[in-house]
């Protein structure tokens, strides 16, 4: 196998530095961005459909935003699903008829002028929802963040769970206000779309084109990528290396200069921000935000996604949210019908989801600790960190039993 591709290695490796650092991240996003040109080309079983790929898209970037509380920072978040919850009903509430006690229109397609309610563009709701969820980052993050370790898990779980129950009774019995119309969720809401700038040849409202999946899809994609771009600064930047800092050795850190808390709060909000934008996408494309979303197992299957693919890895991360996302949309079903079709019995193996999750992660840790793709830094972590001294020759180091004879 190695001689069959030692010429393609010998030939990449004679490229130019530059084309092989960026050569290979423009293949994959050209492949991405013509996706819905060529998807009834492949076979049929295997890859999603369009409208699936979207949502997909959706997790990469939420499990993109979690990365940096988790990969980079070192900080386990298992409330991660707060800051999807808050984007979805910020898109929710700038963007339907839920409060029909004013008529507000700011940028609005696909609306009529006198339609009740607040209808704000969305491209607009994306920003607001980014910039919400990240005060929600801080104020979740400040009381928090001086805890370490499991305390932080456990206090990030409570958050987690006090959310979603508090948009679930926010209705008129509740609170007295009808501020998320509790189980029912608020629905419709409104589309993306250029409006105006439709006579340039963009789409005036995504919601009435025949081809809204793939509208939806390349916005994705954008998002993604702009996700991608700042995660990479991030990473290479001042912030990122504090960051890994505290990762590695949190006590070190604060020792060379470090400052804790402000540095962990920045990953917290940067990633809340990111988390905020994807759930306010996703209640767009969905037109509705529903308490039923925001469960705790949401914020566990997105760290999940982070830790097959590889903790601090960009490119490990988006590998594994695209395996998971798949198995979770479509793929498991799939499964359970091939099993069905060889077997002659039907198995339905979605009833078994979090059962295989769970064992794909413990098989990951067992034979490959460091994710699918790992990053280099947490790579040679792992490494390091098996090849301790045994307990026995620390007990006996420095004894006479070690000396050298030709040493006397």
């Amino acid at each position: 196998m190695t001689s069959v591709f030692e010429p393609v290695r010998a030939s990449w490796s004679r490229l130019p530095a530059r084309v092989r650092q960026y050569g290979l991240a423009t293949l994959v996003i050209t492949l991405a961005a013509l996706y819905p040109f060529y998807f009834d080309l492949l076979p049929g079983g295997v890859f999603p459909v369009v409208s699936i790929a979207v949502v997909m898209l959706i997790f990469v970037m939420m499990a993109l935003g979690l990365n940096i509380v988790v990969g980079y920072a070192g900080l386990l978040d298992l409330g991660y699903v707060a800051f999807y919850a808050v984007g979805a009903y910020v898109a929710a509430w700038f963007a339907s008829l839920h409060f029909d006690q004013v008529t507000f229109h700011f940028g609005s397609v696909g609306v009529q002028s006198d339609a009740p309610g607040i209808h704000i563009s969305i491209w607009l709701v994306l920003i607001v929802a980014g910039i919400v969820t990240t005060v929600a980052g801080i104020l979740i993050g400040l009381p928090t963040l001086r805890l370490r370790g499991d305390y932080l898990a456990i206090v990030t779980l409570g958050f987690g769970e006090i959310i979603p129950i508090f948009v679930l009774n926010s209705d008129e019995q509740g609170i007295g206000f009808d501020l998320t119309h509790g189980a029912f969720g608020i629905n419709p809401i409104d589309s993306m779309g250029f409006g105006a700038l439709s006579a340039l040849g963009l789409p005036e409202v995504y919601r009435t084109s025949e081809n809204r999946a793939e509208l939806y899809f390349w916005t994705a994609l954008g998002l993604v990528l702009f996700t991608v771009f700042c995660s990479v600064r991030l990473r290479d930047s001042r912030l990122g290396r504090a960051w890994i800092a505290i990762r590695e050795d949190e006590t070190a850190a604060a020792a060379m200069g470090v400052p804790l808390m402000r540095t962990k709060t920045w990953s917290y909000a940067i990633g809340a921000f990111f988390g905020g934008v994807a759930g306010c996408f996703y209640a767009v494309y969905k037109s509705g935000a529903f308490p039923s979303d925001f469960y705790f197992q949401f914020s566990v299957f997105l760290l999940c996604m982070v830790i097959l693919g590889g903790m601090g890895s960009i490119w490990g991360v988006i590998a594994g949210a695209v395996i998971l996302s798949w198995l979770d949309r479509e793929g498991l079903a799939k499964i359970g019908s091939w099993i069905g079709d060889l077997s002659g019995q039907q198995v339905d193996v979605p009833k078994y989801a979090f059962g295989i999750y769970g064992a794909i992660i413990v098989t990951m840790m067992l034979l490959r600790p460091a994710g699918l793709i790992p990053e280099r830094r947490h790579k040679i972590e792992l490494e390091e960190g098996v090849h301790d001294t045994p307990f026995y020759d620390v007990q006996h180091e420095g004894t006479l039993t070690d000396r050298d004879p030709s040493d006397d």
